[in-house]
């Protein structure tokens, strides 16, 4: 009997012991990491300011706005949309606490999927944050998930049938941000969140909306601006100026049959000119080794240095790989791009964004060297 009862007091003292750990882990997700406001911050709103259905839920989320002396048009930027996708996080943290508006109106939402931030997927080993090495010391930063937190929206159906095209996927994308536009007041909660951005960007009328993204190697639509045909002129002209700078790019008409995604939805059923932007992560693919914290900032990884031995990527891949500071860099400058082309097309939308590292400056100096220390 002392025996048994010895063994239940060890098992409940693990027993304890796990459920701390766990519960631990819980609540660290849902800290957000520190973002600090830069000297072009104007204010900071909330999604919900323009959607109040979603106030006090994970969905709501912050949009800082930076406002230039002299109006003009305006670019709305997306991070976050994918949280296991980090160079659409960062770009738009270095936005946030550097850009400085000369004219028009920087609208920059760092973390689009909020709820896709306080969990990341299991199943695929990721790290549930990392850090940048910064002149101060480390600033870390959430990863997360593809898709929005079961905890917000659960279960998921057999077939995702999207609303106003009935197309049908996976019934697993129906917790992904990215096909659940234009979004319905009384939709699941994703698609609310999909309802609020459109709302918000009617009511701001933004001239210009860049969705952040990162795909796998072996994806054909990699390195790549995806454009609804209302922005192919701008984003024409971003391709071939990001040329002449040595950026590789390519560019992709956005599919009239693929339904739910920003680059279609929002260039439909807004008056926004809508794209995407597109850079190689090898923590995205399949083909990948172990998926850690130096996968994610490093970018190398030997399975894929193989694999394009084999002639099966669409980017080159070497020991190099594509590290972080390279993706954040590749979309800083797009977005450069994007607002000196929509002031070359539509000089009454001038939007003029200034203090803006380069290219070249985020892969000389690295990603931390424009990073604010958080108070």
């Amino acid at each position: 009997m002392k025996a048994n009862k010895t063994t239940a007091i060890i098992l409940l003292a693990i027993s304890l012991v796990c459920v701390f750990i766990a519960g631990n882990s819980f609540l660290s997700m849902h800290k957000k990491e520190p973002i600090v406001n830069g000297p072009g911050v104007s204010e900071v709103k909330m999604l919900s300011d323009y959607y109040p259905d979603i106030k006090g839920t994970s969905g709501d989320t912050e949009i800082y706005i930076l406002r230039g002396d002299n109006p003009g048009g305006s670019i709305l930027v997306f991070g976050g949309t994918h949280p296991n996708e980090p160079s659409g996080l960062l770009a738009t943290v270095l936005l946030i606490e550097n850009a400085k508006l000369e004219k028009g109106t920087l609208f920059v939402i760092p973390r689009a999927n909020n709820s896709g931030f306080t969990h990341n997927d299991p199943q695929e080993g990721s790290p549930q944050r990392f850090s940048i090495e910064t002149d101060f010391g480390e600033r870390w930063f959430r990863y997360g998930s593809r898709a929005t937190n079961p905890i917000d929206q659960w279960p998921d159906p057999d077939v995702y049938i999207h609303a106003s095209s009935r197309q049908q996927l996976s019934g697993s994308e129906t917790r992904n941000l990215n096909r659940g536009y234009p979004g319905r007041d009384d939709g699941t909660f994703t698609e609310k969140v999909c309802y609020g951005f459109a709302e918000f960007i009617r009511k701001e009328d933004i001239t210009l909306t860049i969705d952040l993204h990162e795909a796998s190697p072996e994806y054909p639509v990699i390195n790549a601006i995806v454009s609804h045909e209302n922005a192919m002129d701008i984003a024409s002209l971003v391709v071939m100026n990001l040329e002449f700078e040595g950026v590789n790019i390519g560019l992709e008409p956005s599919p009239v049959n693929l339904h739910g995604l920003t680059h279609r939805e929002l260039g439909d059923y807004t008056d926004t000119l809508s794209v995407l932007m597109e850079t190689a992560n090898a923590s995205q693919g399949r083909l990948r080794g172990k998926t850690n914290e130096a996968l994610v900032l490093e970018g190398k990884d030997p399975m894929y240095v193989k694999a394009k031995q084999l002639d099966r990527l669409y980017v080159p891949f070497d020991e190099s790989g594509h590290p972080l500071k390279e993706r954040v860099g590749r979309h800083v400058a797009g977005i450069i791009e994007f607002s000196e082309s929509l002031s070359y097309v539509y000089p009454d939308k001038e939007v003029i964004i200034e203090n803006i590292p380069s290219y070249e400056e985020i892969l000389t100096n690295g990603i931390g060297k424009y990073l604010r220390k958080p108070i």
